[in-house]
């Protein structure tokens, strides 16, 4: 199974950033927001850390490694590394914990709440546009884009389509909003970063799903 070292250094900094919203009381809060016991929530919320190890491959793709010339200079010891592992083919998988399930929890929210499915698919398009004009493909090591512009546009959004119920449509839009503007619509500039592998919802994006659905259900 394919295994990205940087998921290693994810998987530490999102438990530290876990750790630091349990002791405000902040996960409690936006799980209660969403309707989810205790229970439930500490089941998802551990299913989404450890499901963020595990990558399910897809396919592979020709890519072609940048000029180290167009690497910000304090990243290129960093992407040296990651060339040396690559081999002109960059495999695309699908991560568990931040793909897939929050697809499936977001699919919850939505059968479950009154929400209208226009409203849901506007507000995807609209975090989703955002996130691709934010995020920027960093060569040899994946997709960069400020940490809180999806939830704040995520909350923002939510708020004014559905100030009823704009908790759920928070982490639904912006959760799928940065799946789909800085992961899918990216993909072709896979093809140009010299990675190994590039996982949609993986390492450099779990964090930035996780972090995006619970500032985003605070702050609707």
């Amino acid at each position: 199974m394919p295994f990205n070292p940087a998921q290693l250094v994810v998987f530490i900094l999102v438990l530290g950033l876990i750790i630091a919203f349990i002791q405000v009381g902040a996960l409690t809060i936006a799980f209660e927001k969403l309707g989810l016991s205790a229970q439930s929530a500490f089941t998802l919320l551990f299913a989404s850390l450890f499901g963020s190890m595990v990558n399910l491959p897809l396919f592979k793709v020709t890519a072609e490694r940048p000029p180290i010339e167009a690497i910000p200079e304090q990243l290129r010891q960093w992407a040296e590394q990651v060339f040396a592992r690559f081999q002109g083919q960059t495999l695309i998988a699908v991560n568990v914990g931040g793909c897939l399930i929050p697809l499936l929890f977001s699919y919850y929210l939505l059968v479950n709440h009154p929400l209208p499915i226009t409203d849901a698919l506007i507000a995807i398009t609209i975090v989703s546009l955002v996130c691709y004009l934010f995020s920027r493909p960093v060569p040899g090591l994946g997709i960069a884009m400020p940490i809180f512009v999806a939830p704040i546009a995520a909350a923002l959004t939510a708020m004014g389509i559905s100030p009823d119920h704009s908790a759920p449509l928070a982490y639904i839009c912006g959760t799928l909003g940065v799946l789909i503007g800085a992961d899918l619509l990216r993909l072709r500039d896979i093809r140009k970063m010299g990675a190994p592998i590039a996982s949609i919802g993986g390492a450099g994006t779990f964090d930035g799903i996780f972090i995006t659905g619970i500032v985003a259900v605070l702050l609707a």
